[in-house]
């Protein structure tokens, strides 16, 4: 790490660096050729969780003493930015495994924490967060979904929506109701397996982008699970829901980051290449000023995302600014920058003969999912630096 009191840029390290360069050979190698066909047949990538589960790259988060990498924030944030640079589908893989198993990293209890980060870090199992629902999205505090004590267990009733991965994800953080009477300081978060009884799953979502992860409601009926599932102690889920979104919002913004890397990086190819008027595009100011504002555009994300990094790395108390900030305007900028790069390929651009209308497409989930960005500008305001 290195800064000052006053300018906190994180630096990425040599290993950083290598890390970089040996998950983009992956991601070019084993992920970017079935991505237009994931897409287009809106299928899960499973080419792309064998090659990460093979070399290590799934869940780089959990710790060294669970059997996993024991990644650093920004080792996190290269891993996902790189996969998401050719496909955005595949890097939901090693971004939703932090979400759905950071509460239990960050509230749960050694036992808890043996028992599902180890067979996550070995990539037998894969993990979701399960804290939306049809009538509480923004408003997450207004959940409906409750649980009830019955004795040594919790029986859990009522349907999540907007679950990534879900179906496939073995494991669930799951946010429920314990007393109705106290609202946010009412709600727990358990751990709910797949192979539960009463546990179920809707049909997946037919989404604008991202088809390769599904999107999809889980339905809890009746579940009855041990007590010692519960992550922390009760009502104190919601305050954990709020703390994982803080870190796990920088890696929305790895997603965004990637993204637009992939998409100016085809553009430039491109625009090399493409002769009008008798010489390639790139030569003209115009094509060239639009270059540039996506460059500049990208970078400045990239700074403030690996400063964001650091701070989740550290625990900084800004942390829920930075994580908010980062997020907002690296997505912002991959939507801005993704859409230009559709313009600069002109009607070529607009087919999906060519990558970059999926990445147009795939960018705009990065504005909308872990907060929007309206609701994250409001948790800048009441969090101001």
């Amino acid at each position: 790490m290195a800064g000052s009191a006053d300018f906190d840029l994180y630096r990425p390290s040599e290993e950083h660096d290598m890390l970089r360069d040996a998950i983009r050979a992956l991601a070019e190698a084993k992920i970017a050729p079935y991505a237009a066909a994931v897409d287009e047949e809106a299928r899960f990538p499973q080419e792309a969780l064998d090659a990460l589960v093979a070399n290590d790259l799934h869940a780089v988060h959990v710790p060294e003493s669970y059997g996993g990498a024991g990644a650093d924030a920004l080792a996190t944030v290269i891993v996902i930015e790189e996969v998401a640079r050719v496909c955005v589908s595949s890097s939901l893989i090693p971004a939703v495994n932090k979400l759905g198993s950071l509460p239990v990293i960050l509230s749960g209890s050694e036992d808890l924490k043996k028992r599902y980060l180890s067979p996550l870090a070995k990539g037998d199992a894969m993990f979701s967060y399960a804290l939306s629902e049809p009538d509480a999205g923004s408003d997450a505090a207004g959940m409906k979904t409750r649980a009830v004590r019955d004795g040594d267990s919790y029986v859990l009733n009522g349907v999540k929506r907007w679950i990534t991965n879900a179906g496939v994800s073995d494991y669930y953080t799951v946010m429920a109701v314990t007393d109705p009477t106290k609202r946010s300081k009412g709600i727990s978060a358990f751990v709910v397996e797949k192979a539960d009884e009463g546990v179920s799953f809707g049909a997946p979502e037919k989404k604008l982008g991202i088809k390769g992860s599904p999107t999809r409601e889980v339905y809890l009926d009746n579940v009855r699970i041990p007590a010692d599932r519960m992550i922390g102690e009760e009502g104190t889920g919601f305050a954990t829901a709020m703390k994982t979104l803080d870190h796990t919002r920088i890696t929305i913004a790895a997603q965004a980051l990637g993204v637009a890397q992939g998409a100016l990086d085809y553009a430039k190819g491109y625009v090399q290449e493409r002769k009008q008027f008798g010489k390639a595009i790139a030569d003209f100011q115009g094509i060239q000023f639009m270059l540039a504002d996506m460059a500049m555009k990208i970078e400045a994300a990239r700074q403030l995302t690996y400063a964001a990094a650091a701070k989740s790395e550290r625990g900084d108390k800004d942390l829920t600014f930075q994580g908010a900030a980062a997020k907002c305007f690296a997505s912002d900028v991959a939507m801005e920058v993704t859409t230009d790069a559709v313009q600069l390929l002109g009607g070529y651009g607009y087919t999906r003969d060519y990558p970059v209308e999926r990445m147009m497409r795939d960018a705009k989930i990065t504005q909308i999912y872990e907060g929007t960005n309206q609701v994250q500008r409001i948790v800048m305001a009441r969090n101001l630096p």
